[in-house]
């Protein structure tokens, strides 16, 4: 499974208030959430941002509330995977359940890819490849399979409801 897209790079303490304001929780529409991701401290991003694209950012990414509207407002928006430091647990678990891959890069890997880069990444082997440096490859963990299909299938309960209509 891999993703190829431009990287979006924000810092450390990135909050589910700043991926998403509190006055978009009025809906749970990917898309309509996703129209109005980050604009509290990147008002452009989602109008930039196009399908498979990705967010680099530093420690402790999707901390604040539990609210689960901050990944669906990433994945509404287009993003393909999100790449930071360290993640916030319920953010963690948020993106599980709806099919937002994630992945933990050091800091001195975090460190070299720059605003704009285009990145492959292989969630399978766990390695992204930066093609706008020479293909400089940094390693990750990969992504287990049990969480692959979960992405592959859109999220934590479709698939579970498909693996119970296999089981009816």
């Amino acid at each position: 499974m891999k993703i190829k897209g431009r990287a979006y790079k924000f810092g450390d303490d990135i909050n589910t208030d700043d991926i998403i304001a509190a006055k978009y929780l009025v809906t749970t529409d990917e898309q309509e959430l996703g129209k109005h991701c980050l604009e509290n401290i990147a008002p452009e991003f989602a109008k930039k941002v196009k399908p498979g694209d990705i967010i680099i950012a530093g420690k402790n990414f999707g901390c604040g509330s539990s609210r689960e509207h901050a990944p669906l407002a990433i994945k509404g928006c287009g993003v393909a995977a999100v790449v930071a430091r360290s993640f916030a647990g319920i953010f963690f678990r948020n993106a599980i359940n709806i099919g937002l891959p994630f992945l933990e890069l050091s800091k001195r890997d975090e460190s070299k890819i720059n605003d704009g880069d285009l990145l492959e990444i292989d969630l399978v082997n766990g390695i992204i490849k930066n093609r706008s440096q020479n293909n400089q490859e940094y390693k990750t963990q990969a992504f287990p399979e049990f969480l692959q299909k979960i992405i592959q299938q859109g999220g934590l309960m479709k698939y579970v409801k498909k693996g119970l209509s296999r089981n009816a």
